[in-house]
């Protein structure tokens, strides 16, 4: 197993939305203000949701697997890292640890877009994320770009099929498994949680869901017979100890919650 389960957060990026909506005299809370109700009257409907290009990355989090028994949690950078060290960190992590297999949930929709225009934005090289089989000839059948190759498994776009109206929240499919879900806060609190400098709080809220996002694939990874049921629960068992040897308060929290539940222990 070699796997790096990942997501992102953002807020809306003020800079560019000062230069294209020419809003020069604006202070940042009010130029975000403004471009929401640009979106809300551009997609004719009540959602203020930025198109890709306008979000600014503050968190990237991060699950390692590697074996025999290395696993990590952990969030790029430092609360203080610009938005170039985040993604050139995240961009460096193929390489360093052999060209995993990426995991998320709507990475494809959403998390990977975005690390494009601010690769781009910040000339970020990510030349082992774009190999399409010019070096490694291996990568030609089954790379990150394509939407049908594993080596980035987007468990929302596969487990619906492809198909936009079968999509579920990773929140709703966590609960309907017996995980946790959302711990702490929730996505759209990340732009006033921002506004009131607690990157930290956006930063844990960002690892619990990796590691929503993890226990989904390990229950995946079960349902398409590449774990057995005791190879299962041994990943598991190994989450939970690592979560309760780190201590950390956030990490804690999310261990009570999944031990109050039957999230490890998938019905007969």
């Amino acid at each position: 197993m070699n796997i790096l389960v990942f997501d992102i957060e953002t807020v809306p990026d003020v800079e560019t939305g000062r230069r294209i909506y020419d809003l020069v005299e604006m202070n940042d809370a009010k130029v975000a203000d403004a471009m929401f109700a640009k979106r809300r009257a551009e997609s004719n409907s009540n959602s203020d949701f930025l198109q890709h290009h306008l979000h600014r990355i503050v968190a990237i989090s991060v699950l390692l697997r590697q074996d025999p028994d290395k696993l990590r949690v952990a969030s790029l950078g430092d609360p203080n890292s610009s938005e170039h060290e985040l993604v050139s960190r995240f961009f460096d992590l193929l390489g360093r640890y052999n060209k995993p297999t990426l995991v998320s949930w709507n990475g494809s929709g959403f998390d990977l877009p975005v690390l494009h225009y601010r690769a781009l934005k910040h000339a970020v090289v990510a030349s082992d994320y774009w190999e399409l089989g010019e070096k490694d000839q291996s990568f030609r059948w089954n790379n990150y770009i394509s939407r049908y190759h594993m080596r980035h498994t987007d468990l929302m776009d596969l487990l619906s099929l492809y198909q936009a109206r079968s999509y579920v929240s990773l929140e709703n499919l966590a609960l309907l498994l017996g995980l946790p879900g959302k711990i702490g806060m929730h996505g759209s609190k990340v732009w006033e949680t921002y506004q009131a400098g607690d990157i930290v709080k956006i930063r844990n809220y960002c690892e619990t869901d990796v590691l929503n996002t993890y226990l989904v694939y390990l229950r995946f990874e079960l349902m398409r017979g590449h774990f057995d049921a005791e190879s299962y629960q041994r990943e598991c068992h190994r989450l939970r100890n690592y979560l309760a040897a780190k201590g950390y308060p956030h990490l804690s929290e999310f261990l009570s919650a999944w031990s109050n539940s039957d999230g490890c222990t998938p019905p007969p």
